[in-house]
Formats: structure tokens, C-alpha cells, sequence
């Protein structure tokens, strides 16, 4: 990107009120002011909150339709037996309460531009009054017989899977793809996590503003907090969350303690609740790899402890008792014939019928695998210490990324679920 394109989007940002320098933020809003200058159909995708609305009235009002009207019409919020009538419009008479003629929304805003709200809960025979005004500019009145004409530009949102819906009947394929003419995701707050310290302070002076008190600052402590929150809902959910602190609190420097007994739904996350220090940009991208890691390595715990049942089974071993409440491994039992606390390891794999030999007095001595002891069926084993550097670790796992993608950095960093500026710059770190 240009210095040119980069103070552009600085100025489109202050215009409309974006807040934000990440970069999947940034990449929606490019496309956006590239498209705006043509009639090009877009579909926005994003989660609820994240700002859809205001990504179509960005392209509005940078597109040569700027003079002309501009609608946000939410499909969901009207019932299916009278969206038609409030798209389309209808005659005097066409239905029950029809006492006069409508105009409908496209032709009532014919040469300016009309955005689709969550269009996945448009009814499909909706969809296909839609799908020929986009086609061909024409469409009919309900209860009427004559065709009209319009000229505007639709710009469609959804936060749901259109495919998932196409699958499942719901939506119709051939409206998805002429819609998808352009498409511009809107990322999640979660997938923008610098951007929400800056929306936080954002907020605290509008409302400082708004209701004349002191803007609520954050430690970073509590700044942590409400990085690794998911918010679900989003922009308009930490909105929410800035708002009832600039209100119901009388501190106005919140510490992480009284943010968490103030909202301890803010604590719902994967990741840890609280740490010491400052935040550094590749902060959450590094804890991510970190877990990654730590996930692979259960997994492969997972694994062996199957291994060793298995080879216990297979081979008639037999392991130590364990204390009671640790479940996860098999028990050392006594003879059946003995009568005592233990019982037979066959018990415990069911269907098994191997029967386990005893000593003179009844009692089954546990077989210590790797032993060098005389008649051992095994060889001494080497026990190698596995290192718990996360460096380390980090870079055997960027290194087996990037052989597995043959290379391909865009690929392995998704694989790794990182953005491919911090793996860039593992690369370098690790002379990779």
C-alpha cells in the first residue's frame, strides 16, 4: 500500500468515525473505497456488531450516487407476508388493508442505493424478485401486471454462512453468487484485538462527553482483561461495556480486580485471565502458537497413554496400583483365587480371558518394562528429556508449517492461525 492509499484511508476513517489500524480492518475497508466508485453489487460479511451498516454507507457516499437516497432496510426485521409489499409495492386492492397504492422501497429510491440487512432471512419468494432487479432492473408491483424498471445499487449484509443456507434449501444459490459480486468481510473484534484498547478510549470520551464526568481509564492489567475477552457481541457490545462503567462505577481508574467483580462474564475465555507487563504488538500471536503447541503435546499424551493399555493388553504386563481417584490407568490386581483387596487385571478389559500368573503366594508382581533384569523381554530404553523451551517449540512447529505448505508463508501462517506479519517476522527472528 502506497503512502498516497494510506492517508486516504486515514481521511475515510475520520470521516465516517473508524477506529482501528489492523490489518484485516484495513484490507475491508481498501476494497471498499475501490469499489464505491462503481455500481458493482457487494455482500458484506460479518458477525453481528462489527460495523456492517457502515462499511455500505462508506460506499454510498463515496460512489457517484452520493446525491441520491440511501436505505438500510433489515429483511429480517419485516414479516414474510409483507416484505414484498415493502419492497416492491403493491396495488389498491391487492391483499386485505390494501385501501390505496404503495410504492415500494426500489422504486421509491430509483437512482440512489439500497442496503439488505442480514439478507440470509429474506423468504425465498423474495429472492427471486430480488435475483431479476438485479439481473434486469425490472420487477413487479404485488397485484399488479405490469412490469417496472429502477436503477439502483444494492448492497447486501449477513452474518450467518450463505453457503450452509444454500445447502440446506434456504437461499438460492444463483442470487449468492450475483450478490457476491464484490465480497468485503468485516473482521471480529476478536480477530482485531490491538483495535480494542483504541475503541475503549474512544468511547470513554464520548461518554465523558455525553453524561460530563471523567473518562474511565483502564490499567493494564485491566487493559489485558478486555483484549482476550471474546466479545461475542462485538463493537456494539464493548460499546455497551464502556458505557455501564462511565455510568455505574465510581472509579475512574478501573484496575483488572474491580473489572472482573464489576463483570466477571469478562473472565469467559480460553486464554489466561490476567498477566504482568506491558502489551507488546505480537503479544496475543505468540500466546497462540504457545497453545497450539501445548494442545499437540495433550493430544500426543492422549496417544501414548492408549499405547501403553494396549501393550498392558497385548503382552500380559502389569503396572503398579494406583491411589484411588486416578482412573486413567489400569490397576495392578491379585489372583482371583486369593481373596483380598485386588482383583484380576482381566477384569478391568472386558472381554479379555488371559489369565495372569502369580508368585507362590498368589499375588501378581508387577513386570518393569526396560529393565535389564535376567529373562527381560526388553532392551534398555534411553529416556530422553523433552525440552520445554518455547522458543523452542515455537520454531519446530514454524518450521514443520512451513514444510508442510512447501514454503508457502500466506498458507502456513493460516495453518498456524497467525497473521503472516508475525510469521515474517519469526522467520527472521529464527533465521529460518
Amino acid at each position: 500500500m502506497t503512502y498516497k492509499q494510506i492517508m486516504n484511508l486515514q481521511s475515510i476513517k475520520q470521516r465516517f468515525g473508524i477506529i482501528g489500524n489492523s490489518e484485516g480492518l484495513e484490507r475491508a475497508l481498501s476494497t471498499a473505497v475501490r469499489v464505491a466508485p462503481t455500481d458493482l453489487t457487494v455482500l458484506i460479511q460479518g458477525a453481528s456488531g462489527v460495523g456492517k451498516e457502515v462499511f455500505s454507507k462508506i460506499i454510498h457516499n463515496l460512489s457517484p450516487r452520493k446525491h441520491e437516497k440511501f436505505i438500510a432496510i433489515n429483511c429480517g426485521a419485516i414479516p414474510e407476508g409483507t416484505i414484498n409489499s415493502e419492497l416492491f409495492g403493491h396495488e389498491k386492492g391487492a391483499f386485505t388493508g390494501a385501501a390505496t397504492e404503495r410504492k415500494g422501497y426500489f422504486e421509491s429510491y430509483d437512482k440512489g442505493t439500497i442496503f439488505l440487512d442480514e439478507i440470509g432471512e429474506m423468504p425465498l419468494e423474495t429472492q427471486a424478485y430480488l435475483l431479476r432487479i438485479l439481473e434486469s432492473g425490472e420487477f413487479i408491483r404485488v397485484g399488479s401486471s405490469k412490469t417496472l424498471r429502477t436503477d439502483v445499487r444494492v448492497l447486501a449484509a449477513t452474518n450467518v454462512n450463505l453457503e450452509e443456507r444454500i445447502r440446506s434449501g434456504r437461499f438460492r444459490e444463483d442470487l449468492y453468487y450475483r450478490l457476491n459480486t464484490v465480497p468485503i468481510r468485516v473482521p471480529a473484534l476478536k480477530e482485531r484485538r490491538e483495535d480494542i484498547y483504541l475503541l475503549f478510549r474512544k468511547f470513554s470520551s464520548d461518554f465523558s462527553e455525553k453524561y460530563r464526568s471523567t473518562p474511565v481509564r483502564l490499567d493494564d492489567r485491566a487493559r489485558l482483561v478486555i483484549e482476550n475477552y471474546d466479545w461475542p457481541g462485538n463493537i456494539r457490545e464493548l460499546k455497551n461495556v464502556v458505557e455501564q462503567l462511565s455510568v455505574l462505577t465510581e472509579e475512574k481508574e478501573i484496575s483488572a480486580e474491580y473489572l472482573v467483580d464489576f463483570m466477571p462474564h469478562l473472565l469467559k475465555r480460553n486464554l489466561p485471565a490476567l498477566r504482568t507487563g506491558s502489551p507488546s504488538n505480537g503479544d496475543f500471536s505468540e500466546r497462540e502458537i504457545l497453545y497450539k503447541i501445548l494442545f499437540e503435546m495433550r493430544k500426543e499424551v492422549g496417544d501414548l497413554k492408549k499405547l501403553v493399555v494396549e501393550l498392558v493388553k497385548s503382552n500380559n504386563l502389569l503396572m503398579p496400583d494406583v491411589p484411588s481417584g486416578i482412573p486413567s490407568y489400569p490397576t495392578v490386581f491379585q489372583n482371583e483365587n486369593q481373596p483380598s483387596k485386588e482383583r484380576n487385571l482381566e477384569d478391568y478389559f472386558i472381554g479379555q480371558q488371559e489369565t495372569i500368573p502369580a508368585d507362590n503366594n498368589g499375588l501378581i508382581r508387577p513386570v518393569i518394562v526396560g529393565s535389564n533384569q535376567e529373562g527381560s523381554l526388553y532392551d534398555n530404553m534411553e529416556v530422553v528429556e523433552e525440552t520445554l523451551s518455547l522458543a523452542a517449540n515455537e520454531k519446530e512447529l514454524i518450521k514443520k508449517a512451513l514444510k508442510k505448505h512447501k514454503g508457502r508463508r500466506k498458507d502456513a501462517a493460516s495453518e498456524l492461525e497467525i497473521s503472516e506479519r508475525t510469521l515474517y517476522r519469526k522467520i527472521k527472528e529464527y533465521d529460518l
